[in-house]
């Protein structure tokens, strides 16, 4: 007894010392369902529905369903598109604000079941689920818990249909991977035929914490993505960035003091950065779309991302620590575009190139300080081991350690990638790296916010034999678990097209020596088109796209649709002291305004333009305030054209959905081509202030 009592001490005192050992964890902590969603680093939302045959947006809930018919729809292109992208996964919207319901649900007969597709037998959800099982991606879902059809729609009743769509889609479509909630929570909508505003209690009305209850029991592996997450949160914008220091931990706030934070009422604006040693860990999604929406529109085939942009955005998002989510969306056919799988691919290609080979491996380290000198445990070759969570840690009291790493040889780089391992926290506030040029030590690059991923883009070449990481601020020891030296490999930007007020357009270009060659009527830049030398006059608009091109390489092309050059229009007439000329100014920095005390307040406000000449009209351009404003962004409009400044044509009315969060510009066609030499722009509604802000008005003829 005496021996097994003391084989137990020692055992113990063994454990404990072992215990001891390892580093304290440090503030919150992730999940095991956080822990996979951040090795996914990126994933696609895909937009389809009612919208996708309307050229809408937001519907406004009495959509027919019968619009629905993709008689060429194929679940294996979108989600094989979104795998040769380098995606992990996809985030299918089964229900959007329109309430049209992608599945057979028992809950509502507004779903699938009422389309002309497969004669009301298909399930879209269902085939998207077989194609993920299929080319090894994981599947999530987004259920709106705004619905604009639901005649329920913001009384108790609703709540009980909204936690029935969920139950199905957990029963019948899992795993998942991800739960999905946005915050357009109540407005104006059909309702079953009410076609009224119902405004809702965003704190209280879907009872969240007994709504995720749901998901937790029903999809445990599920992380639950929202405003205020619980699991993941949004980044605040729809630009697919994160801010330069970007923290994992995060507190949500609400607008008011004193009140409980939900989807749709939080301080969105301090998820770009999170909270340092904030309460919960909540790291940031940023979504972006491929184009300009995130429904499918025709006239945005010229505008998908090209690969370097996407490329740009991973550094943004991936690099910062955050997931990529990145919307897809299928047209009339249920297919993607040949530009949007092209640039897809092309994206995929310049990731797996720029990571194939770490330049890192088989360095020789040499770190300051080892943890407890155990280096079997704690040594620095776990940075090289691919292991996102075996480590190097340092003693408690140093927190400000060096590594250098001799790499037997010249390397050139331009990327470097630093991990912690998170199951400990996210616990390094800085870095610094240097290289050693010309026998002595310069610094390269920092960063800060480590966390699950960082990675620092070099703005030029280096090459060198060795490499030397600083760990300049970290509040307790750190816990380092990946260094990476990566080469991105040469490819061509696009190049910037421009135009002055006099229609005069400019191509300017990164690579200097370069030939530009571009089009104007729409058509891919080959080695046979014009060749640019000098601005040229593009006064009636249309379609430019340009790249640069030599006999090795041949680089993004850039797109821009120009409407009629302004040149010689005039403002009619518009509120006094509003600086309405800045709509026809081609400068997208300046603004029409009329949020002054003097002119705020008043609806409509109007601005009517005269264009010197009889003009066909195809459709018009509305780009709101681009300096990270939401004040004076424009709800809903009215468009209206005429010949003589007297009688008056309404051409198109309609909203603006989502243009706090995505305010690019947009492209409204008419039904119709019209002639008219005058057009008027009306504001009917304003989202947020009480005068409207607009950085430029234009008009499409072709």
């Amino acid at each position: 007894m005496k021996r097994v009592f003391l084989l137990t001490v020692l055992f113990s005192v063994q454990v404990l010392t072992w215990g001891q050992s390892a580093p304290k964890p440090y503030g919150a902590l992730p999940t095991a369902a956080q822990l996979k969603w951040h090795e996914m680093e990126m994933y696609c939302l895909i937009h389809f529905g009612v919208n996708t045959y309307l050229d809408h947006e937001w519907g406004y809930g009495d959509e027919d369903p019968g619009l629905v018919n993709p008689t060429q729809f194929n679940a294996k292109q979108i989600v094989g598109a979104a795998k040769a992208g380098g995606f992990k996964g996809i985030i299918v919207v089964a229900k959007h604000h329109d309430g049209l319901c992608l599945w057979p649900t028992k809950t509502t007969p507004h779903n699938i079941s009422k389309s002309k597709w497969k004669n009301g037998k298909g399930d879209i959800i269902k085939e998207y689920q077989l194609a993920c099982e299929q080319l090894g991606l994981k599947l999530g879902l987004y259920c709106s818990p705004w619905d604009r059809n639901n005649p329920e729609y913001g009384r108790p009743a609703y709540l009980e249909i909204y936690r029935n769509q969920l139950k199905e889609l957990y029963s019948n479509y899992g795993p998942l991977f991800s739960s999905w909630h946005d915050g357009a929570n109540g407005g104006n909508g059909y309702y079953g035929g009410a076609n009224e505003t119902r405004n809702i209690d965003r704190t209280t009305y879907y009872d969240w914490d007994n709504t995720w209850a749901i998901t937790r029991k029903m999809q445990p592996g599920a992380v639950l993505f929202g405003d205020v997450g619980p699991d993941v949160r949004w980044v605040g914008n729809e630009e697919g960035h994160a801010g330069k220091t970007c923290w994992a931990t995060y507190t949500p706030q609400a607008p008011d003091p004193g009140r409980k934070p939900a989807n749709g009422y939080a301080k969105t604006e301090l998820a770009t950065e999170g909270t340092r040693n904030g309460m919960y860990w909540m790291p940031a999604e940023c979504d972006v779309p491929l184009r300009p929406g995130w429904f499918y529109h025709a006239s945005q085939n010229p505008q998908v991302k090209t690969p370097s942009e996407l490329l740009d955005l991973y550094y943004e998002s991936v690099g910062r620590g955050t997931g990529l989510d990145l919307g897809l969306s299928p047209d009339q056919r249920g297919l993607l575009n040949t530009a949007d799988v092209a640039s897809l691919k092309g994206f995929g290609d310049l990731l797996r190139q720029t990571f194939a080979i770490n330049l890192a491996k088989g360095a020789q380290l040499k770190a300051s300080n080892i943890r407890g000198n155990n280096k079997a445990s704690f040594g620095p070759q776990f940075l090289l081991d691919n292991d996102r969570y075996s480590y190097w840690a340092t003693d408690d009291s140093v927190t400000t350690p060096t590594l250098e790493l001799n790499l037997g040889g010249k390397k050139t780089f331009n990327v470097i990638r630093l991990r912690e391992n998170i199951k400990l926290g996210q616990r390094i506030d800085a870095v610094a790296v240097d290289a050693f040029e010309n026998g002595e030590w310069k610094e390269i690059a920092t960063a800060t916010s480590i966390g699950s991923n960082r990675l620092i883009r070099l703005e030029e070449n280096i090459t060198t034999d060795k490499v030397r990481l600083r760990i300049t601020g970290a509040p307790v020891c750190i816990a380092l678990s990946d260094f990476g030296l990566y080469k991105e490999p040469v490819h061509i930007k696009a190049p910037v097209i421009s135009r002055e007020k006099s229609g005069m357009v400019t191509i300017i270009s990164d690579a200097s020596g370069q030939p530009v060659y571009y089009t104007l009527d729409g058509s891919e830049p080959s080695a046979r088109s014009l060749v640019y030398k000098g601005p040229f006059l593009f006064a009636d608009g249309g379609t430019i796209k340009a790249r640069i091109m030599d006999k090795q390489i041949s680089g993004d092309i850039s797109t821009r649709i120009f409407g009629i050059g302004k040149k010689g229009w005039k403002i009619v007439e518009a509120p006094e002291g509003s600086h309405a000329d800045n709509v026809i100014d081609e400068d997208e920095n300046t603004n029409w305004s009329t949020l002054t005390p003097e002119l705020s307040g008043k609806l409509p406000v109007d601005v009517t333009i005269d264009m010197g000449e009889e003009r066909s009209i195809k459709a018009f351009t509305y780009l709101p305030r681009q300096d990270k404003k939401n004040e004076g962004l424009i709800g809903r409009y009215a468009f209206y054209v005429s010949n003589n400044d007297k009688d008056w044509e309404k051409a198109r009315e309609g909203d603006f959905h989502n243009i706090e969060a995505n305010p690019v510009q947009q492209l409204l066609l008419l039904p119709k081509t019209l002639k008219a030499r005058y057009f008027r722009f009306s504001a009917l509604h304003i989202n947020t202030g009480k005068g409207v802000s607009v950085a430029e008005l234009g008009i499409i003829s072709r």
